[in-house]
């Protein structure tokens, strides 16, 4: 755990008790603070409890003798109303902060320069941050991964001048990181997203640009270029002095990096040289794995890593559970759990991966559905439709797609064992990419995934893949 002095002596509210919470009450308490934690959860506010946090109803204590509010990141800061506590900080006057914010504030206090990797983007944050890890690891170096991605950032080791923090920030998270100054930052790319918490897409990137924006002196921002919102963002940080490099998988660049044919090449100084390559490659299939990739590759470079080295881990990295996860084989067919796509953008990088789909899609629906994935329509041979967004879904594909509204998970794993079975084709694929939320049938995505993983090998004749 990182204990975080910079309230030490100070009084520091919080709401919101998850595990981020939890972690930054505990890490601001070893610290000296003192912290008084609430939540709307009565279950939530007795675990506090019962880990020795001090929990008391927000609305009742004297503010003014408060120099912190810490929201965890689920807790709306502005849209699309502020929450109750922040109304009250902000009538107090009091600053309101995330745990990433207090992970940064104490790196600053112990090792302000040690290796600290932020990455954020609307798709390809947790598969980027895993890779980036994967890559230091495997070169032998000291890193660990969290955040975003599953891991409470306070709960890792403290920053250290040998120690890589490799870490994925939402963008509730970095709207709570005023100076989050990472030492090599990452934007991916940025589509509309999230905006029932942003309020405009415009907003949005603005939210996003601020984790490349706050590089530290001397470090570098790695900005994906080709969506309009990031290409604005990479001249504007390029202009305020920051090391800016530049990632394409649509063209050749001739100051940056970029994918293409396979390979992840370098352009510097009219000259160009090749990092690595992502051929039979499975764990990084696809035009977006090869984005990841070469942010990822982007990023160790920068922290000294050279190209055998970034090739070998490449070679050996294993994949992002829930994220094209190829779960099993049944014969020629392939099960693939890509449960993590909870937007059409995201969808789409899973669809424009293999030919010969029957898709399982659906769940809680997002703004806009599955119309811009009309491009995909003739490589799905037939869809499953679950969940709140099913019927939707089937006005959208009605004579352009088979389908089946089959309304749960479980029947659509079995109807689609059924007929790629009966398909006689040479290599069918059964993907898990919902393009939607999780919340109207499951807690989160990672759930959705495990259940889907669970139908697909209880199948029979299903061999797992390791």
């Amino acid at each position: 755990m990182i204990r975080v002095t910079s309230f030490s002596g100070k009084t520091v509210a919080l709401f919101g008790l998850g595990g981020s919470g939890l972690a930054s009450a505990q890490a601001l308490a070893a610290g000296g603070a003192e912290v008084i934690a609430f939540d709307d959860s009565a279950a939530s506010i007795e675990k506090a409890r019962a880990a020795g946090i001090a929990t008391e109803d927000l609305r009742k204590i004297d503010w003014s003798k408060v120099s912190a509010l810490v929201l965890a990141p689920g807790v709306p800061r502005t849209h699309p109303e502020p929450h109750w506590s922040a109304v009250l900080a902000q009538k107090a006057g009091v600053e309101i902060i995330g745990d990433v914010e207090l992970f940064c504030r104490e790196r600053r206090r112990l090792a302000p320069n040690s290796p600290f990797v932020a990455i954020t983007g609307t798709n390809g944050k947790s598969t980027t941050t895993a890779l980036i890890h994967h890559l230091l690891k495997s070169a032998g170096r000291s890193t660990e991964l969290g955040g975003n991605i599953g891991t409470a950032v306070l709960t890792l080791q403290p920053p250290r001048a040998d120690h890589a923090h490799v870490v994925e920030c939402s963008s509730y998270q970095v709207d709570l990181a005023p100076t989050l100054d990472p030492r090599v930052g990452i934007l991916i790319n940025v589509s509309e997203d999230h905006i029932d918490r942003h309020g405009t897409i415009d907003h949005y990137a603005a939210v996003k640009e601020r984790l490349v924006a706050g590089v530290q002196s001397g470090g570098t921002a790695v900005i994906g270029v080709d969506d309009e919102w990031c290409a604005a963002a990479a001249e504007r940080v390029a202009r305020s002095g920051k090391n800016v490099v530049r990632i394409s998988v649509r063209r050749k660049l001739t100051d940056g990096i970029y994918a293409e044919n396979g390979a992840i090449a370098r352009a510097s100084g009219g000259k160009t040289e090749t990092i690595a390559t992502l051929d039979n490659i499975g764990s990084l299939r696809g035009v977006h794995n090869a984005q990841n990739a070469a942010c990822a590759a982007a990023a160790v470079l920068a922290l000294g890593l050279t190209s055998q080295e970034i090739q070998n881990g490449l070679r050996s990295f294993g994949g992002l559970v829930h994220r094209m996860e190829q779960v099993g084989r049944k014969g020629s067919t392939l099960f693939v759990n890509d449960s993590k796509a909870t937007n059409a953008d995201s969808s789409a990088q899973a669809l424009a991966s293999f030919t010969d789909m029957f898709w399982i899609a659906g769940g809680k629906p997002k703004s806009g559905g599955i119309t811009s994935l009309a491009g995909f329509f003739p490589r799905i041979r037939k869809a499953y439709l679950i969940g709140e967004a099913a019927a939707d879904f089937a006005k959208t594909l009605d004579g352009k797609v088979a389908y089946e509204v089959t309304g749960t998970l479980d029947r659509a794993v079995a109807a689609a064992d059924r007929d790629t079975a009966a398909s006689a084709l040479k290599e069918p694929v059964v993907l898990l990419s919902p393009a939607c939320a999780s919340f109207d049938q499951y807690r989160n995505f990672e759930v959705r995934g495990d259940r889907f993983r669970e139908l697909v090998l209880a199948l029979p004749g299903v061999a797992p893949i390791k």
